[in-house]
């Protein structure tokens, strides 16, 4: 398999197994997974974990952003449901039904419209539920909420199968956030109820994200939406989770120099480093336009030989510097770590976050296309993306 060996995104399929099946361990019985491969399996790549999935662990609900994405699975032999989370234009409809994709109602207007572009055809929905994520969904009072239900489900064009909402601080720590969790739930599953009384059930109400899976499984929900923990990350890593995850993306990045520079030489576009004594700095193969943050410049650190190498000056669109003064054996040709582990020291895309400021899902999904995805199963590579 032939990649242009310079920066690479290691894929660990294991990884993806272990922590599905720690997760599947704290959901009821009666609730599915659904497994959200959104922006390509959070930059980890669609194209191999969603079969995977599929095939070896029986997942038949997938959940994406748009039709592009949607599409894409059919294309990679998903056969199972695939839940469109976001906005689709109803000019698409037809592609819908084809496709057989479900579409998210984002409310009574949209459904109107979608429903007269079906054509005399049925698109499959789910409607969300706006419960205090304050994004997408019907809103109101859970009876508004349950009166605008009945007319979305009154249109020819849409044969509605379940209602959802999203919980904004279900991976929140405090009684402000749990209270308001019990506040989102409280009002989705009263809409249900009131539609109940009315005759009408729907085949799936699902809420529970990858956070409430774990902090609080809830048996009403037939489906638990995991995403983030699926890929070993964590949803939000002031609260510790039950289980250890294994990281699925390893980044690494070719040396391509080694050199020695004198005490007061300066680094990098903007000359906001100077070497403070003579020194051995490392070119690294990997910059922003790779997706490796330019936040970083002077302060992250990549890991070489077991060991941190600190990034000296701005980091460039293609390449940046590191000082290995201290670390024996650094050659043009060898790898530094820029995400993973090396020998007893780790550095996640959670621990990048942190030094940047944002979360560990913008990292992983902001590795750009240009860094080959190199999928290992047992060890060994099976295929690049």
């Amino acid at each position: 398999m032939y990649y242009p060996k310079r920066a690479e995104a290691y894929i660990d399929l294991d990884a993806v197994s272990r922590n599905l099946e720690n997760y599947r361990q704290f959901i009821s019985e009666g609730t599915d997974i659904m497994c959200v491969v959104k922006a390509a399996c959070y930059g980890h790549g669609d194209a191999a974990i969603a079969p995977y999935l599929q095939d070896k662990h029986g997942i038949k609900y997938f959940a994406v952003s748009n039709i592009t994405e949607a599409l894409r699975l059919r294309e990679h032999g998903i056969k199972g449901d695939i839940l469109i989370l976001g906005y689709t234009d109803t000019d698409e409809a037809d592609k819908l039904c084809e496709a057989d994709i479900i579409q998210a109602i984002t409310d009574l207007s949209y459904a109107k419209e979608l429903s007269s572009a079906a054509g005399g055809k049925k698109v499959r929905c789910h409607i969300a539920v706006d419960t205090g994520m304050t994004r997408i969904g019907v809103g109101g009072s859970a009876e508004e909420c349950a009166k605008q239900i009945s007319q979305i489900l009154s249109l020819d064009g849409l044969k509605v199968e379940g209602l959802f909402t999203h919980f904004a601080v279900a991976d929140s720590d405090g009684q402000d956030n749990s209270a308001y969790t019990d506040m989102q739930t409280k009002k989705l599953l009263c809409t249900y109820d009131l539609l109940k009384k009315d005759g009408i059930e729907l085949e799936h109400l699902h809420f529970m994200n990858s956070a409430a899976g774990v902090y609080r499984p809830d048996r009403r929900s037939t489906l638990a939406r995991l995403g983030i923990i699926l890929y070993g990350l964590m949803p939000n890593t002031a609260k510790a989770l039950p289980f250890e995850l294994a990281p699925v993306m390893t980044l690494k990045a070719k040396i391509s120099l080694v050199k020695t520079i004198e005490k007061g030489t300066q680094v990098s576009y903007g000359r906001t480093f100077t070497a403070p004594h003579d020194m051995r700095l490392a070119t690294i193969t990997c910059g922003y336009a790779d997706g490796y943050p330019r936040a970083l410049s002077n302060k992250g650190y990549v890991l070489i030989n077991g060991r941190r190498a600190g990034i000296c000056g701005r980091i460039c669109m293609d390449q940046f510097m590191v000082d290995v003064t201290d670390i024996e054996n650094v050659y043009a040709g060898g790898y530094a770590t820029l995400i993973g582990k090396d020998g007893d020291n780790r550095i996640t895309a959670d621990d990048i976050a942190d030094m940047t400021g944002t979360i560990g899902y913008e990292i992983v999904c902001g590795i750009s296309q240009r860094v080959p995805r190199v999928i290992i199963s047992n060890n060994t590579e099976i295929a690049v993306l």
